[in-house]
């Protein structure tokens, strides 16, 4: 029997709502007619092989890119037209960032200011888009810096804070914005094995906080264990998606079976090489001059 929660998520009309979206660069289609539904509080996965259209789709849904054919709305908004009569209409540059104030993109590289201490990296926005007060966005600034597990680092320069410190710093200066929906662009991909898990913590704690989030990622375990929906995707389609332990689990296509393994295989040439790396004796600096 289901719980109230996913009772009300069921009923609650799409978050985001795709429908037919096609992109294409320089000729070459990316996107072939992508449908997807995201409801509110539901944390949806997008796998795939690199190329597979999964960050193209991400940066179409907050209009980083235009699409070239189909809809895309979120909160009910068609994002980045007016449709008028059934022709679309290209919003200008100002309608298109207020459509973007709602919606929050972490990067696989994270973007922060390096001149600005990460309290100011996450007060930017408010004050200068919002036009929040300094000490309003400060005070939020500090209780996000303390959601993300920073609170002691408000004062540190990006170049001061390792990668995942700099990623969740990241993420506080989107949840300033206080959007409707976070999109995650591989966060874990530029960070160092040892600093991954730190930033997949932030995470299941959004999720848990009922945070509409849609993640690209290769993490299966953050895949299996947060999402409600995992969707792969393969030469610019959906080739499946469904509950994350029938997706990852039990795929029913050949070209997610093919991705799985290859993915497993990976993860295993790493643990491996991790192993070899850890049995290296280190040689003793002081015992070449003892020789001599």
């Amino acid at each position: 029997m289901p719980d109230d929660t996913t009772t009300a998520k069921a009923a609650d009309p799409a978050l985001v709502h795709a429908v037919n979206v096609h992109k294409s660069f320089h000729g070459n289609e990316v996107l072939k007619g992508i449908d997807l539904d995201v409801r509110r509080g539901e944390v949806v996965v997008l796998l795939g092989p690199s190329g597979s259209g999964k960050t193209t789709f991400l940066r179409c849904i907050n209009q980083l890119e235009s699409i070239d054919g189909g809809r895309i709305w979120v909160d009910g908004e068609l994002m980045g037209y007016a449709d008028k009569g059934g022709t679309l209409h290209r919003l200008t540059d100002r309608q298109i960032a207020a459509q973007r104030r709602d919606i929050g993109m972490c990067f696989q590289r994270f973007n922060l200011f390096p001149h600005k201490t990460a309290l100011e990296n996450i007060m930017e926005a408010p004050v200068h888009v919002k036009g929040q007060s300094r000490e309003q966005a400060r005070v939020r600034g500090m209780e996000l810096l303390e959601r993300v597990g920073l609170k002691d680092r408000p004062s540190a320069y990006p170049a001061q804070l390792s990668g995942g410190q700099q990623q969740r710093v990241a993420i506080a200066r989107a949840l300033a914005m206080d959007p409707k929906l976070m999109l995650f662009d591989e966060p874990t991909s530029a960070l160092d094995p040892e600093l991954v898990g730190e930033v997949l913590d932030v995470m299941r704690g959004l999720a848990r906080t009922g945070m509409t989030m849609i993640v690209v990622t290769h993490e299966m375990g953050f895949a299996r264990d947060v999402a409600d929906e995992v969707v792969f995707m393969d030469g610019g389609v959906v080739v499946e998606q469904g509950a994350p332990r029938a997706v990852i689990d039990n795929p029913q296509h050949q070209r997610t079976r093919n991705f799985l393994r290859r993915m497993r295989a990976e993860q295993e040439e790493f643990v491996h090489a991790a192993a070899a790396l850890a049995d290296i004796p280190v040689p003793d600096p002081g015992a070449g001059g003892a020789a001599r």
